[in-house]
């Protein structure tokens, strides 16, 4: 799934239909009479705040006097989105890892750089640009489109798109695809899409001019993000291509940086290419088949005997072979004959003067790439072909223990993979031999195709291969076994090809031919080398899948003559293996996915000759692509404000300018080089440069989309280690999955789908926030809920209506220093809060911090509120509460945050940089007592409404005693024991003695049954009545000590429970709605007396540690 702005045209239409439907359904409702008001405040709190940041240039990063210790400073970055249109919601969760990930540390008193750029590399917008000019020549300006054009649209997709989904081959690192949209009816032109942004005819003009678009969207996106929030040093910003010198300079310093040190050469290579472009097609030009690689077979020169059929006539004396491609040319020896598709489109192409293939025409167009065709990249059909027209051709084919074959038809054959022709190897293959049986089975499919019998009866399968435990004819045992009867089953023969291939491949040996007796894995490249010595075959690339180009066409393969980047050379490989060693993935997937990409990562094409970029300095005829200028880029974040002077396009006077950019100026700021002693840029600023770069790298960590992994994050790391020192190497990339909307894809079509500006226009930019942190922080896929994003608005406006009624009622508040029970439990659970959400604030995972941050330490409040009943909340507490809670939300809602400090609060400063708490360790014991305490409570509310109600479907809550018992007095007797006694004593002695506390782990049942059974207890009499009580028991308290501990063995609880439900008599009276309560202990007789007819009751259910009984009894 693709989720920019542009990569879904054909979806556009219907997606600006829903987006009105949804504003007026919108609009209704306030109409209606919903209040927005809620939001509206946040609206206005935010922009409130804005303000104050921008006075106090809250967010500009300069560096310390002296190099920074470790947690002294902190510089995270995000990669630059591509500006093709505007930030949407799956930019916006990519990103905000990032942004609380720095706001954490801002909090805690970290220096903290976060900048922003802006990618405008690539073929994207030139592509849309001269679209929109192609429009206008054909249609006029302002164009006047036909009313129905039948058109098929690809539909394009983000480059650099942190969400962008994209998905490599079976073998590569697994992400989300983006797709093909096929569309039938009326076409969504470039001027619409236009139109779409808000854009007049007279303004869309304009965008005819690529650059154009790079000063429109840019501002745009700078805008959105601040009102978003985003703690950016906004001078550091830029964007890309040779609009801006500077960075324009930067990016060619860095390709002769990697020229001088042999990482990137010339070569002729297999590349996946656009016809309509020109150039290769990258995996971020494509708008399909991201992650595609070029598929390598051999096509085996099948020579077709003369004389020739009436359709080949005209080729007599020419070389005419049908070109079959394999990917297992050592199987040849076993050829029966050739298979092509009775229905298939065929073609007689020209290779050159002599040759002639025949093939599909998309095979050709891939041959004509690759310099198999008499007119370059245009392949020459002298005769248009059916399968029909090819059926019993004699052929001679390479290796072949038959001198002919022939060519017979397959139903079965798919011709938008390999050539259309097929070679026939029945002994191994169990597609080919079903259908050699179908044909010799069935005398009426020969006639339906009209097969001579001695086209095949005299074939027999070749046994060419031993497969272990499928013999050397394992196609026809394979469908034996599984009992295959027809070419149409096609799942069982998929089966059957599951089976044999690979183990094939991988451990049957050759019984034929030359290298007879050796692996098939090794014959197999002799054997290709011998058929292309001989000139019997060539070698042939075509996509592994469909790759569609963002200008709309079905890329091929391409034998292409540019530059490439050698990644995947063995010195190389290594010094980047060990970078990701010392790299914090954050994810077990993550580092997995690093390390299979270096395992297949090869040589990437850097160069492009059509889109916006980079000219690569020696050979300018050609662009930098948009991977290769985006890889070390956020070195350039720690100097760009002493080039461009805080604008993001280069073009203001500054003291330095680009043509003072020499090598050895890079040199010196990046890579250590000497003092440029030539230099006329100023010493002073030149050291400031320095100073900066030294101070904020190496980067602490890249956030972004896990689909970047097996391109642009591992692209970054190679290049760090090839031009910059271990100390500045990256420490730490942190990938997230894709975003979904309510569960469901990101899609315009249907509406689901928000750009970030929507989203802080409908929920406030907190909410939005809100949202994002509790969607999720694995990598696998978030969900953004819009239910969460207006719970938030709620939850904040009230706690904001709270904190202010608190404020403003000062006088009911407790004074003094925190005393009561319920003070300490409140205390601890701030306490336990600053601790826990510390933990997931550095460790990255921000739902969780929302969780104990906000979430488990508003529900504390709200415990305390009605546990200190008439007595009060303390004031002390109450204030250090609000403090606390600010400063723990304030990563993820900043304005919400800042506005309680300074107007509620009245604090001095920022809550941004306010510092992270001091809070003493949290109190464990205190810890569970208290939950001991509220669940101890429910039970007893339970039983209550049981016995008074006569009913089992009683709620946690309850109804007022009073009002159940009209005039009767209810008395509750609240029984603790605690200690375990008895043979619960017994069996937890043995259990302790059979427990290792280290590895959590019991000796077997058998050992712990023994010890049981010459126990006291198993000595007494009544032991088999017991011995029904102790196993359950004994399950139970195994389970518990394997989850918490040897704690859980303990004869007694680690607080005393009758002192705790003493001290909270009241909160338990107001609880259950009791007058009279008493709290007795289970091992004195007369207070057991006191349950009197409820006695047997009680003894039926006695109490037991963490387990106290009640009884409640009644009187006039």
């Amino acid at each position: 799934m693709t989720l920019g702005l542009n990569s879904s045209w054909n979806c556009l239409r219907n997606y600006l239909t829903n987006r009105l439907q949804f504003s007026q359904s919108f609009c209704n409702m306030a109409d209606g009479g919903k209040s927005f008001a809620r939001r509206d405040r946040l609206l206005e709190i935010e922009s409130k705040v804005r303000i104050w940041w921008d006075q106090s240039d809250v967010f500009v990063a300069k560096p310390g006097e002296k190099p920074p210790g470790d947690g002294e400073k902190f510089f995270g970055n995000f990669p630059f989105p591509y500006m093709n249109g505007y930030l949407h919601l799956g930019h916006a969760f990519s990103l905000s890892k990032v942004e609380f990930a720095a706001a954490y540390h801002r909090l805690r008193g970290a220096n903290v750089l976060f900048p922003f750029g802006f990618h405008c590399t690539g073929m994207p917008i030139k592509a849309a640009a001269d679209k929109l000019a192609r429009e206008i020549q054909q249609f006029g300006n302002p164009p006047e489109f036909p009313s129905a054009v039948k058109e098929e649209v690809s539909q394009p997709s983000e480059q650099i798109d942190a969400n962008a989904g994209s998905q490599p081959p079976p073998d590569k690192f697994k992400g989300k695809k983006s797709k093909v949209a096929a569309k039938t009816g009326t076409q969504l032109y470039q001027w619409e899409i236009m139109r779409s942004f808000g854009l007049s005819d007279e303004e869309i003009s304009k965008f005819q001019d690529p650059y154009k678009w790079l000063t429109y969207f840019p501002p745009l996106a700078v805008e959105d993000l601040k009102v978003f929030g985003l703690g950016v040093d906004w001078r550091r910003s830029f964007v890309t291509t040779d609009i801006n010198p500077y960075f324009d300079s930067f990016v060619r310093w860095q390709m002769r940086k990697l020229k001088a040190a042999g990482k990137i050469v010339k070569d002729k290579r297999y590349a996946i290419f656009s016809p309509l472009d020109g150039q290769p097609c990258a995996d971020h030009d494509r708008a399909s088949g991201e992650g595609v690689q070029p598929q390598e077979y051999t096509i085996i020169k099948m020579e077709v005997v003369p004389p020739f059929p009436a359709k080949l006539s005209s080729l007599e004396g020419r070389k005419v072979y049908l070109a079959a491609a394999t990917l297992r040319p050592e199987t040849m020896y076993g050829q029966t004959n050739a298979w092509v598709l009775p229905e298939g489109k065929y073609g007689a192409f020209e290779i050159n003067e002599t040759d002639v293939y025949v093939v599909t025409e998309r095979a050709a167009l891939n041959l004509a790439y690759q310099n198999y065709s008499r007119v370059p990249e245009k392949p020459t059909c002298l005769a248009e072909l059916t399968g029909y027209d090819l059926i019993g051709l004699p052929l001679k084919s390479p290796l072949a223990q038959n001198e002919i074959i022939y060519t017979l038809p397959m139903l079965t054959i798919l011709t938008d993979k390999g050539t259309g022709i097929v070679t026939s190897v029945p002994s191994d293959a169990p597609d080919d031999y079903m259908a050699l049986h179908d044909l010799k089975a069935k005398p009426a499919l020969r006639e339906k195709f009209g097969v001579k019998d001695e086209w095949i009866l005299p074939f027999e399968i070749i046994p060419i291969i031993d497969i272990p435990g499928f013999g050397d004819k394992p196609a026809e045992k394979v469908c034996t076994d599984l009992k295959i009867r027809s070419q149409n089953e096609k799942d069982k023969l998929a089966e059957a090809k599951r089976l044999t291939y690979l183990k094939g491949f991988t451990e049957g040996s050759m019984i034929v031919g030359e290298f007879k007796g050796q692996k098939v894995q090794d014959a197999k490249p002799k054997v290709r080398r011998k058929l292309l010595e001989a000139g019997e075959a060539i070698m042939y690339s075509e996509p592994e899948k469909k790759v569609m180009s963002r200008s709309g066409d079905e890329c091929v393969v391409a034998l292409t003559d540019q530059w490439y980047i050698t990644y995947g050379e063995s010195e190389w490989k290594e010094l980047a293996k060990e970078c990701l060693d010392n790299m914090n993935c954050y994810a077990d997937e993550t580092r997995h996915g690093f390390e299979h990409t270096l395992g297949w990562l090869n040589q990437w094409a850097c160069s492009r000759s059509f889109g916006l970029g980079t000219r690569i300095p020696w050979d300018e005829q050609y662009l930098v692509e948009s991977l290769s200028d985006s890889t070390i880029y956020m070195a350039y974040y720690t100097v760009v404000h002493f080039l461009q002077n805080g604008d993001m396009y280069g073009s203001d006077t500054s003291l330095i300018k680009p043509e003072q950019l020499s090598d050895s100026i890079w040199d010196y700021l990046f890579c250590g080089g000497p003092y440029p002693e030539s230099s006329d840029i100023d010493p002073n600023l030149l050291s400031q440069m320095k100073r900066e770069f030294d101070y904020w790298y190496p980067l602490d960590l890249r956030v972004s989309g896990k689909d970047l992994i097996q391109n642009h994050l591992t692209f970054s790391i190679y290049n760090h280690t090839a031009i910059m020192d271990k100390h500045h190497w990256p420490r730490g990339f942190r990938c997230n999955g894709h975003i979904l909307l309510n569960a469901e894809k990101m899609s315009k079509s249907t509406g689901n789908f928000r750009t970030l500006r929507q989203a802080i226009e409908e929920f406030s930019a907190d909410a939005t926030r809100f949202a994002l942190a509790d969607a999720g922080d694995g990598v696998d896929d978030a969900n953004f809920v819009f239910e969460t994003a207006n719970a938030a608005i709620l939850r904040l406006t009230k706690e904001i209506s709270w904190m202010e009624e608190v404020l403003a009622a000062d006088a009911a508040l407790r004074s003094g220093e925190p005393s009561t029970y319920a003070d300490r439990v409140f205390e601890n659970e701030i306490n336990l809060a600053v601790k826990e959400t510390e933990k997931h604030y550095q460790t990255y995972m921000f739902r969780d911090a929302l969780k104990t941050g906000f979430y488990d330490l508003q529900a504390a409040r709200d415990e305390y509120r009605f546990s200190c009943g008439a007595g009060g909340m303390n004031r002390a507490l109450v204030m250090r509460f609000m403090d606390i809670q600010t400063r723990l939300i304030t990563p993820i809602c900043p304005h919400y945050g800042e506005h309680i400090w300074r107007e509620l609060l009245k604090k001095e400063g920022f809550a941004i940089k306010a510092g992270w708490p001091v809070a003493e360790a949290p109190d464990d014991t205190l810890k569970s007592a208290n939950k001991y305490l509220q669940d101890s409570i429910v039970l007893m509310r339970k039983l209550l409404q049981k016995q008074i109600m006569g009913s089992k479907k009683a709620s946690k809550k309850g109804a007022p005693v009073q009002q159940l018992t009209e005039d009767k007095q209810l008395t509750g007797l609240i029984y603790v024991n605690e200690t375990y006694d008895g043979w619960k004593e017994a069996c937890l002695k043995i259990l302790q003695s059979k427990f290792d506390s280290s590895t959590r782990k019991f000796a077997e049942d058998s050992e712990i049954m023994s010890a049981l059974q010459t126990s006291e207890i198993g000595q007494a009499t009544n032991f088999k009545q017991i011995q029904k009580q102790c196993m359950p028991f004994l399950r139970f308290k195994k389970d518990e000590a394997v989850k918490l501990g040897p704690q859980a063995l303990e004869l007694k609880l680690p607080f005393g429970e009758m002192k705790v439900l003493s001290e909270n008599l009241d909160l338990i009276k107001r609880q259950l709605g009791l007058e009279h309560v008493e709290i007795l202990s289970y091992q004195n007789e007369d207070a057991c007396a006191k349950a009197g007819s409820l006695t047997a009751v009680l003894k039926q259910n006695p109490p037991s540690p963490g387990n106290p009984t009640a009884i409640f009894l009644t009187s006039s």
